[in-house]
């Protein structure tokens, strides 16, 4: 019975823990970052579906057996514009079609100019924006559900690779500078 009591205190920390860490903004700048289909999903968090990942990670020494990746210390994200797609982010799992030589091409980065957004209300004030990418044969669909509060869970489709999420915050776009 104390097993069952302290894990279920130390999830209760977890989750109060991630409460306080997480960036929140005001619902209506949100809302019209949302609106205005150019804001930027900062990826925090990787969770990777495939088993043989999460078996390698929890053989690992001092490792945790949870299936989470923290990405808190990079720089990963998708960048929404009116006109142009930035995607980069880890992939962590099984390829089907793997790239031998250039490991760059087994994570997500790539801009795309040819996408269309989709917008929807979901339940209790949630954001949920569906990207199609065209011009990427490796991408089918990206779905970012975002909550009040700028917090977002991000999933991506592949047509060559098993499925991933990604948790994490939005914010506004930096302004480009132009190149002279």
């Amino acid at each position: 019975m104390k097993k069952y009591i302290s894990i279920i205190f130390l999830i209760g920390f977890l989750f109060l823990f991630q409460n306080y860490t997480a960036q929140n903004i005001d619902s209506q700048t949100v809302t019209n970052l949302v609106n205005s289909q150019d804001f930027s999903f900062h990826a925090q968090r990787a969770t990777p579906t495939n088993y043989d990942v999460i078996n390698v990670m929890n053989s690992l020494p001092n490792s945790t057996s949870t299936r989470i990746l923290d990405l808190s210390g990079s720089n990963y994200s998708i960048d929404i514009r009116k006109d142009k797609l930035e995607v980069t982010l880890p992939y962590f799992g099984r390829v089907f079609n793997p790239t031998y030589g250039n490991t760059a091409q087994n994570s997500y980065r790539f801009t795309s100019k040819d996408f269309t957004v989709n917008t929807t209300q979901g339940k209790k004030g949630k954001s949920i924006v569906k990207i199609k990418v065209n011009d990427q044969s490796t991408v089918d669909e990206i779905i970012i559900e975002i909550f009040k509060n700028g917090k977002a869970f991000t999933s991506i489709r592949s047509n060559d690779r098993q499925p991933i999420s990604y948790d994490g915050y939005i914010s506004k776009n930096e302004e480009q500078k132009e190149k002279p």
